[in-house]
């Protein structure tokens, strides 16, 4: 069905049993139908980030930015700040949107690639009693690192603070654990690691955070948290017309994974994550990351002398599709192979014998 293997960080390559559920027949969103798949859907975001019950889960239109601009757009209260952990260009990301809501911030950034420093965290987070959530990135895909959030939430709990973390690439890939970690609220989207399609995202929160909203502290119409909310809890629809013909996919997609194991699905990650890395070695080139890396990104750089975009268009032409690095990156020949999707051991295999060849027919 696929022109090329898609070897990049979404969208991603899916499963035919997803796929053909895009084939569903034509349903309203406000009928006992969707409201079943609704509440079914909202239990397996629920088991895909292990949370207990004082979680709830809201399904939200739109990429993974859409469920980060609901929540930070959301959950401030007037006088109330966040302490922004940064250290990529999705941790901006997150910068831009607080920017953009006015909402003050303690910006605590480093550079990208640099795993980030909990001291300096704690430091920031006991300085500013304003700031009522940190904010941060599980995964970083600009270079494919995981950061400290298990350390963070640890020490939000200890401050008496609460933890809102950017999952869009980390959901499926990682074990998560909201619970264990101390992440108040997490987000992630359908087209990355749970291997379904873009714009079928979703928010996993504690629920006496969702029942302490005001629609007035919500900054945006659309995007509301409280709307969101309300409408789940007493209709189990969404505000608006959602991606009706996307969720059923997440559905399914969701469903493999409860099917497989969580524990199982990401396993299968780091075995195609390590085949990659010991292959990209071999032939000589240098990886970003040699710790804190996800299961699911490798940052490569390319030879001296190899155009990157010759490069990537190479690829393509062999049947693979990959990232240019981004931001520094990209001027230094990185590139980024990801195994997010359904791409089996096989597959990075047979990725490694076209990498190779490619590389081989460029510098001739």
């Amino acid at each position: 069905m696929s022109k090329t293997k898609l070897f990049s960080p979404g969208p991603v390559m899916v499963r035919n049993d997803v796929r053909e559920t895009l084939l569903h027949y034509d349903i309203c969103h406000r009928s006992p139908e969707f409201e079943e798949m609704f509440i079914d859907t909202q239990e397996k975001i629920k088991y895909l980030f292990q949370a207990d019950n004082s979680y709830y889960a809201l399904l939200i239109s739109g990429s993974g930015t859409a469920a980060n601009e609901t929540v930070l757009s959301s959950i401030f209260k007037p006088g109330e700040a966040a302490l922004l952990i940064r250290n990529g260009a999705f941790g901006e990301r997150l910068q831009e949107i607080l920017d953009q809501y006015a909402i003050p911030y303690v910006d605590c950034a480093f550079e990208w690639g640099q795993h980030p420093d909990t001291e300096a965290i704690r430091q920031a987070l006991a300085a500013y009693p304003e700031v009522t959530f940190a904010a941060m990135v599980y995964h970083e895909t600009s270079t494919g690192m995981i950061n400290p959030v298990g350390e963070v939430g640890a020490l939000c709990t200890q401050l008496g603070k609460r933890l809102f973390v950017d999952c869009v690439s980390a959901a499926g890939g990682e074990l998560i654990s909201v619970a264990d970690k101390n992440i108040s609220i997490a987000t992630s989207v359908g087209g990355k690691c749970v291997g379904a399609y873009p714009g079928s995202a979703y928010v996993c929160a504690k629920e006496d955070i969702l029942k302490s909203l005001t629609a007035a502290q919500c900054r945006n119409v659309y995007l509301s948290l409280y709307k969101h909310y309300q409408n789940a809890v007493t209709t189990h629809q969404t505000p608006n017309t959602p991606n009706v013909n996307l969720f059923w996919p997440l559905n399914k997609a969701l469903s493999n994974i409860a099917q497989e194991g969580i524990e199982r699905r990401v396993e299968g990650r780091q075995r195609c994550a390590n085949i990659l890395r010991e292959g990209v070695k071999q032939l000589g080139l240098k990886i970003l990351l040699e710790e804190h890396r996800s299961n699911t990104v490798t940052s490569v750089f390319l030879p001296s002398g190899v155009d990157l975009s010759a490069f990537i268009a190479a690829m393509e032409a062999r049947g693979y599709t990959l990232y240019k690095g981004k931001g520094k990156f990209e001027a230094m020949g990185m590139f980024q192979i990801a195994n997010m999707g359904e791409i089996y051991e096989a597959d990075c295999f047979e990725f490694l014998d076209a990498l190779k060849a490619c590389l081989a027919a460029l510098q001739a």
